[in-house]
């Protein structure tokens, strides 16, 4: 039984969104480094995304939160993130699907990785289908990333290319 093309792009998004989380949960591990700090832009219309309704009014299609000094409870699981931030002094619980998410930047190291996100919504369809998927919190078992020794600079959207080489085991 043929299970069709090898979908490369399902491959590379997953790749990408490895390399998110495992940043992440090195974040929970060891906190952020001198400068470090991370802009995540996701769709809020995406569903998983649960934030507040009155944040949900303000930025109706998607936003871009920034992890660096004042943020709570970063917590990393399979599937999502989930973090506490405060908006003009208000306070927001956010839970983000990694399929959600957009891009992923650290400017302290001038490292940014660009999702394509699919035509429709079947990647979250797909992973809420899937009994093999994983919904149990594992930010401990996640393992440290691998140092990037070429990270990905921010040009023109058509000069965006993500090297696959660092990534890869040696």
């Amino acid at each position: 039984m043929s299970a069709g093309p090898i979908d490369y792009l399902e491959l590379t998004r997953e790749g990408l969104r490895s390399v998110m989380a495992k940043s992440l949960a090195h974040t929970i591990a060891h906190g952020l480094f001198d400068d470090q700090h991370f802009y995540i832009t996701f769709l809020t219309t995406h569903s998983g995304v649960v934030m507040p309704d009155w944040l949900k009014a303000q930025f109706p299609e998607e936003i871009t939160i920034v992890l660096q000094f004042e943020f709570r409870d970063l917590a990393v699981m399979s599937d999502r993130f989930t973090v506490s931030l405060s908006f003009s002094g208000r306070p927001a619980i956010l839970v983000v699907p990694f399929s959600a998410v957009k891009t992923f930047m650290d400017p302290s190291v001038n490292f940014q990785i660009d999702i394509p996100m699919p035509e429709t919504d079947t990647v979250a369809a797909n992973e809420a289908s899937d009994p093999g998927f994983a919904m149990e919190p594992d930010a401990k078992g996640l393992p440290a990333p691998e140092p990037v020794e070429t990270p990905v600079n921010a040009g023109d959207e058509e000069d965006r290319v993500v090297s696959l080489d660092a990534f890869r085991k040696k």
